[in-house]
C-alpha cells in the first residue's frame, strides 16, 4: 500500500468519526440506545436491501438536525456522485409508492405504523466509538446498504456497498427519464455486445437471469452459493407479493437450468465467465470503466486508494460472466468477480424494471479478520488530532 493510499484511509476515518460524534452528540437516550452498538455485535454483520425494519436509529425518529447531520455521516462515505445517486433512490420510495398506489399500505412495528415505501425508513448504526478507533458504520434501508469498518484509525473495508432502484427506469417531468444506476447497466451491456462469437460462448453462463444476485445479503461471500431460498431471505418483515414471486421464479429456475448452467450460476472462488486477458483493448476500456462505476462510489481520495489496490492485484485476473437476455428489458444479471473484488447486478423483477447492484470483498467485507487487515495498515497511524 502507497503512504498516499494509506493516507487517504486515515484521513477518511478522520472525516466519519468526526461526523459520527456530531450525530451521535445530537442524541436523547432512547435514540442513543438504539443508535450505538456493540463492535463485537453480530449485527455489525447483518445488512439488507429490502423494506425492512432493522437495528439502528431511523430517520423517521430524529428531529430535521439530526436528520441533516446523519446525511453528514453519510457523505463522507460516498462521493458526490454517489451521494446524489443515493438520494434519488431513497426519494424512489415515494415513485414506487404511487406505482404501487399504496397497495401494501402501512407496517405495524410495536404500537405504531411505518409505510412500506417511505424515505425516511433508512436507519444510521454505529458499532463501537470513534474514540476507540476500531469501529463501524452502517446505513440502510430499501435498495441502500452502505458498511464501513474502521481499523486504529484507518479505514479498512466499505463493503458490503449496494444501490438499487425500483423502477430502474420511470418517466420524469422535464428530463425525460430517469435512470439513476444507467451506466451499471449500459456498460456492461456495452461489454457484452463487443463480444465475439467465441468470447460471447464462455461469458454468457445461462439462457436465464437468476431470481436476484447470486449471494443475496449473506454475512460473508460464500463458495457454491446460489440465490437465497425463501427461507434463507434476511429476517425481518416483507409484503407476500415478493416472498410468491421469489420463490416463483426461483422454482421455475431451478428446474429450467441444466446442469452445467445450474454451476456457472453458482458463485465459485474459481470464477466462471470470460478472463479479462482474453479481452481486446477496447474491450478491457470498457470493463475498466464498469468496475469504476463501482470503485467511484466511494469518496474521491478512497476510490483511488482502492483502484490502485485492485490494479495491484492484477486486472488481467478478472472474470466477466453474463445470464439472461441482451437486450434492454429484458431480465438479466452479470457479475465481475477478480482477486478481493465481487460485483453482481440483476435486473429481473418488476418487468426487467428493478435493479440490485452489490460490490463486495471476498475475504474483507466488515473489514474481514480486523488483524489480518491490521497487517495492512502501519502501526500507530490512526485519528489525527
Amino acid at each position: 500500500m502507497s503512504e498516499q493510499a494509506r493516507a487517504a484511509r486515515i484521513e477518511a476515518a478522520d472525516r466519519m468519526a468526526e461526523a459520527a460524534d456530531r450525530w451521535l452528540a445530537s442524541l436523547g437516550g432512547e435514540q442513543l440506545t438504539k443508535a450505538a452498538l456493540p463492535f463485537g455485535d453480530s449485527e455489525r454483520r447483518a445488512w439488507f436491501y429490502t423494506p425492512t425494519y432493522q437495528a439502528g436509529l431511523p430517520l423517521a425518529e430524529m428531529d430535521q438536525r439530526q436528520q441533516a447531520l446523519a446525511h453528514r455521516v453519510v457523505w463522507t462515505g460516498l462521493s458526490r456522485n454517489a451521494y446524489m445517486t443515493a438520494s434519488v433512490i431513497m426519494g424512489l420510495e415515494n415513485a414506487l409508492e404511487r406505482v404501487e398506489e399504496g397497495a401494501l399500505g402501512s407496517l405495524a412495528i410495536g404500537s405504531g405504523y411505518v409505510r412500506w415505501r417511505d424515505p425516511s425508513m433508512y436507519f444510521l448504526s454505529m458499532f463501537g466509538t470513534p474514540e476507540s478507533r476500531t469501529w463501524g458504520w452502517r446505513f440502510g434501508g430499501h435498495h441502500v446498504s452502505l458498511n464501513y469498518t474502521i481499523h486504529d484509525g484507518a479505514l479498512v473495508s466499505p463493503t458490503p456497498t449496494f444501490f438499487g432502484a425500483n423502477p430502474a427506469e420511470t418517466g420524469a417531468s422535464g428530463m425525460g427519464v430517469l435512470r439513476p444506476l444507467a451506466r451499471e447497466e449500459d456498460l456492461a451491456r456495452e461489454l457484452l455486445h463487443s463480444l465475439d462469437a467465441e468470447q460471447l460462448a464462455v461469458a454468457l453462463i445461462a439462457a436465464e437471469a437468476p431470481a436476484d444476485i447470486v449471494q443475496g445479503n449473506r454475512p460473508q461471500v460464500t463458495d457454491g452459493a446460489w440465490p437465497l431460498t425463501l427461507t434463507e431471505i434476511s429476517r425481518g418483515n416483507y409484503d407476500e407479493g415478493f416472498r410468491t414471486r421469489l420463490k416463483a421464479r426461483n422454482d421455475e429456475l431451478r428446474a429450467a437450468y441444466g446442469e452445467d448452467e445450474r454451476e456457472r450460476i453458482r458463485y465459485r472462488s474459481a470464477a466462471s465467465g470470460l478472463r479479462s486477458e482474453r479481452m481486446r483493448g477496447g474491450q478491457m476500456d470498457v470493463l475498466r470503466a464498469l468496475l469504476r462505476q463501482y470503485v467511484d462510489r466511494l469518496p474521491d481520495d478512497v476510490a483511488a486508494a482502492e483502484w490502485e489496490a485492485i490494479e495491484g492485484r492484477g486486472l488481467e485476473a478478472i472474470h466477466f460472466a453474463w445470464a439472461g437476455g441482451g437486450g434492454r428489458h429484458q431480465p438479466h444479471y452479470y457479475r465481475i468477480q477478480g482477486p478481493r473484488f465481487l460485483v453482481e447486478y440483476d435486473q429481473v423483477q418488476n418487468n426487467a424494471n428493478h435493479v440490485h447492484t452489490v460490490w463486495r470483498d471476498p475475504e474483507g467485507d466488515f473489514g474481514g479478520d480486523p488483524l489480518a487487515e491490521h497487517r495492512a495498515v502501519t502501526h500507530g497511524q490512526g485519528r489525527s488530532g
